[in-house]
């Protein structure tokens, strides 16, 4: 987790999963990213499209969780996130995160073997029994490692590729530390949103999700929108995915925010004036505001960082 000052309220961890595919055809391939939208009446950012995930919970740092990781050891997820030990917990919890909200599950009917086989979904049965398992999960009714033991699945860590790290700015009242990931979407799935955290389900070319965003048609916020432009710089999954898994080290991204005209702005490492940030926003200020009006200042930035004014 990345350090905080003192008088700021500490990130949770946090796991995000980008689920891309290939539409066009072969010769001439365009990526697009599944996105999910926010129940309207969610208590932050509601109605905004967002990826997969939420946080790590306790069961994901087990070493059971980490058991039913199939191409990737503990060792190799930490040296990846670049801190010491637990790092198989983000690969975790970006499948079952993934898993819960899309339906998508990334995982191997026999991760043990030397080719280990994806969950097969051809067929109606065993998409009804998948979604059944779904429905046991999200009620409480079952957990995610029992359901795992239950089918005889591993995870398909080695095919959820790490790819950028958020910090929430420390003027935040909620502060999340979140990994991004990505993956391709497993042949035979259909991601389906739960229908209670989220809404609607969308496949869209990240270039025209952040178009339909500057044109107020799209609610993206502000991390979002700079992992799609992230994305939109490959044309197909395969260079994605590629360039995800090639990647040795990944930048924390810590963005501050400070006061202007217009409100106030986001910076970025290396942006004019982000190592004098520090403090520019009152922390203890912050606090005070609502989960409704902290989620209309996430949501007011576009995707250079600016608030933009109320139309």
């Amino acid at each position: 987790m990345a350090e905080s000052s003192p008088s700021s309220v500490a990130a949770r961890d946090a796991a995000t999963i980008m689920l891309v595919r290939d539409v066009g055809g072969s010769e001439a391939p365009s990526l697009e990213v599944c996105m999910l939208r926010r129940h309207l009446d969610s208590d932050f950012v509601g109605g905004a499209y967002v990826f997969p995930g939420g946080k790590v919970d306790e069961e994901d740092r087990s070493p059971a969780s980490a058991a039913v990781c199939a191409g990737r050891t503990d060792e190799e997820a930490s040296g990846l996130l670049g801190i010491d030990r637990g790092g198989l917990a983000y690969w975790v919890a970006a499948v079952r995160e993934c898993f819960e909200e899309a339906g998508v599950l990334l995982a191997y009917e026999d991760g043990a073997g030397a080719s280990p086989v994806p969950v097969d979904l051809a067929s109606p049965t065993s998409r009804r029994r998948l979604a059944a398992r779904r429905a046991e999960l999200n009620g409480g009714r079952v957990g995610f490692l029992d359901l795992l033991s239950a089918e005889g699945l591993q995870l398909a860590a080695d095919r959820v590729h790490y790819f950028s790290h958020w910090v929430t700015p420390e003027a935040a009242p909620k502060r999340y530390d979140t990994r991004f990931f990505v993956a391709a979407l497993p042949p035979g799935q259909v991601p389906v949103h739960d229908e209670h955290e989220t809404v609607d389900t969308v496949w869209v070319q990240p270039a025209d999700a952040l178009a339909r965003a500057a044109a107020g048609e799209f609610d993206l916020i502000f991390p979002t929108m700079k992992n799609l432009e992230a994305v939109s710089r490959f044309s197909s999954s395969d260079d994605l995915l590629a360039a995800a898994a090639a990647v040795e080290r990944v930048p924390t991204v810590l963005p501050r925010v400070v006061a202007d005209h217009r409100g106030f702005r986001i910076l970025l490492p290396g942006d004019p004036g982000y190592e004098e940030a520090v403090g520019a926003v009152d922390v203890e200020a912050s606090r005070s505001l609502s989960s409704a009006e902290v989620g209309a200042a996430v949501r007011s930035v576009d995707i250079d960082g600016v608030s933009r004014p109320d139309p």
